[in-house]
């Protein structure tokens, strides 16, 4: 099983792409090569042949996704994953003419050409062996006959050479194709071994230059792949031929390496939306002071004392939120570290205190870059001026979007401020204009509140708050609609901090907001543009839907704070926008906006892996 498509759904028409030189990352120097393992899976060489791109990913970045496609090659796998069987000694298989001998997930390795391969099966012969490997498509179809696809005949190559560097005498090999239940046979020639070793030390070899090819250009293979929404193939092209003439200043020195029948030139096609538009697993919170959460048989369990209030299955939980005192058993935190679902803590207040997560990310590349990057003071500016750029221009949106009657000066300067944001030439002088603009937004935003005449007198009654907001105050909030901007921005930082983990990013280590002690800065920069259209318009349905009350707030000292149930309902109105679909402005298709924080660092991270020349921010129309 591979993570691509089933290579029997590869277009004939396609051949494998050829390999190019690295481009340079943003700093503009070479990246050194490095070491890889001393042994190439056989599995990988499936990939490398499918595409460059998919196999420098799983086994450079060591990441992996599931689709429909690897769900079913898993299934389809169960019986021959049920190994280890016992493989005859070579001595003992030579003079073997009697029944067929079958052993299965047989792994042996090749020192000499350095390849490695979990077999699913291996028949044993009249004195010869022969690797069967199950594949969960049908055959290519030849001439008059079914024929290999080319990734699966350089796999069945590569286990032949290492069963013949064990000792065994293996003279063809076997596809068995399981949706149309035939075996395909493939003779061992020299010609063969010596294109799958030429192979293996092509993979290697760009392994070690530790610079990824890449995608393919508008290639029939991605719609299938697994990673699709971790390679991002059209969007990386499209982001990559941006008209750069706007920019104040020349764009910083990348290579983009292109595949050879590209130009600048070539017509872009419109951008294919081949990632999903939401996510199928859904972010828990657990809010009840008192609970305790466990887990049976990959099921969470959430009790109440000695009652179970909540069953929740690990493969519907993308997190776990947690709300001051609650419980959670060791098991439960490693089989969520095991699956890679993070753990969120929050205090009762919601303030985000932190993650625990498992150790799924392998890949230390961008977090190298990123740290280069980092101290190179114009990158840093360059990446903070679109940051803040954007965040005015959605703050200037939402004010259009919502206001009663948004005054026509302020639109204007604005409009004026985010041009300033793009043109600033220090991140003191950026942090100025952010400032202006946000004091701008803040002193319009109760034009956007819905309130009635009792709500806005409410605090002269029974009811002791108000929604009446005259500027940003926090640290801590003192009136009902800081709490909510508190609690939404905290919730924001949660989930662009995991979003920054789970694309490779070290979240501490950000361009605009500088390393601070405990602070997650590159997740504070992520958030810039997102903090109007998602967390401030998350405040404004909360109020104007009515789905939170004056009576959902509780004084505590000097602070405001939401009421348990209070902070549900809040809950609930985030996810709502959260799985609100928008249209990207350079692509054209419509995603959630959790699935557009997580495009949008990917593409930061292409921008500093030197794949894009620039990273523009997300900017609602």
């Amino acid at each position: 099983m591979t993570n691509a498509p089933d290579s029997s759904q590869q277009p004939q028409s396609q051949p494998p792409a050829p390999l190019h030189a690295g481009s340079q990352g943003p700093s503009g120097a070479d990246a050194p090569a490095s070491e890889v393992p001393d042994l190439l899976p056989a599995r990988m060489l499936n990939e490398f042949v499918y595409c460059p791109r998919l196999f420098y990913y799983e086994w450079v970045e060591a990441l992996w996704a599931d689709n429909a496609d690897t769900v079913h090659g898993s299934h389809l796998h169960r019986r021959v994953d049920k190994g280890p069987g016992a493989l005859p000694a070579p001595e003992a298989t030579a003079d073997q003419t009697a029944e067929t001998i079958h052993a299965r997930s047989v792994t042996l390795s090749s020192e000499q050409h350095g390849l490695i391969a979990r077999i699913d099966l291996v028949e044993v012969e009249n004195g010869a062996v022969c690797p069967v490997d199950y594949k969960r498509g049908a055959p290519r179809q030849g001439d008059g006959a079914p024929e290999l696809w080319d990734t699966d005949r350089v796999q069945l190559a590569a286990q032949a050479i290492i069963l013949r560097e064990n000792g065994y005498r293996c003279d063809e090999g076997i596809v068995y194709y399981c949706s149309t239940r035939q075996r395909v046979r493939l003779p061992i020639t020299e010609d063969l071994v010596r294109q799958t070793l030429e192979l293996a030390r092509r993979a290697r070899a760009l392994a070690a230059r530790r610079q990824i090819p890449p995608p393919l250009f508008n290639s029939p293979k991605c719609p299938r792949c697994s990673l699709v929404g971790i390679c991002l193939p059209d969007e990386t092209w499209i982001t990559a031929r941006l008209d750069l003439s706007a920019l104040p200043e020349p764009p910083a020195a990348v290579q983009l390496t292109l595949f050879p029948e590209q130009t600048d030139d070539t017509p872009l096609p419109p951008v294919r939306r081949l990632v999903p538009a939401r996510d199928d697993e859904k972010p828990l919170y657990l809010n009840t002071q008192g609970l305790r959460v466990g887990i049976s048989g990959g099921v969470l369990q959430v009790r109440d004392k000695d009652q179970v209030v909540e069953e929740i299955r690990l493969m519907d939980v993308n997190q776990v939120n947690i709300f001051g005192n609650i419980q959670i058993t060791t098991q439960a935190i490693q089989s969520l570290c095991q699956e890679d679902i993070p753990i969120a803590w929050f205090s009762m207040g919601g303030w985000f205190y932190g993650l625990t997560r498992g150790h799924s990310l392998k890949n230390v590349f961008l977090r190298r870059n990123q740290f280069r990057l980092a101290d190179v003071p114009w990158a840093c500016l360059k990446i903070a001026r679109a940051l803040v750029s954007g965040k005015i221009q959605n703050q200037r949106t939402l004010l259009q979007r919502n206001h009663i009657e948004p005054p026509r000066h302020v639109l204007s300067a604005l409009k004026s401020l985010a041009q300033q944001a793009r043109t600033a030439d220090s991140l003191e002088t950026l942090r100025g204009v952010e400032g202006m603009a946000g004091h701008l937004y803040f002193a319009h935003f109760s034009g956007m509140l819905k309130t009635d005449e009792l709500w806005e007198n409410a605090g002269k009654g029974s009811l002791p708050f108000t929604f009446h907001f005259t500027h940003r105050n926090r640290r801590p909030p003192r009136d009902p609609v800081n709490a909510l901007l508190s609690l939404a921005y905290s919730l924001l930082a949660k989930d662009l901090t995991i979003t920054a983990w789970t694309v490779g990013f070290d979240p501490y280590i950000g361009f605009y907001h500088q390393p601070r002690f405990g602070r997650a800065a590159l997740a504070l920069d992520l958030m810039e543009p997102f903090r109007p259209i998602i967390a401030d318009s998350a405040v404004l349905i909360a109020i104007n839907n009515r789905m939170i009350t004056p009576d959902d707030f509780v004084q505590v000292g000097p602070s405001v704070a939401l009421k348990p149930e209070g902070r549900k309902r809040f809950l609930r109105a985030y996810e709502q926008r959260m799985d609100t679909l928008a249209t990207h402005p350079h692509f054209d298709y419509r995603v959630s906006y959790r699935r557009m924080l997580e495009i949008q660092t990917r593409l930061l991270a292409r921008y500093i892996n030197g794949e894009i020349p620039q990273y523009t921010a997300f900017v609602t129309r």
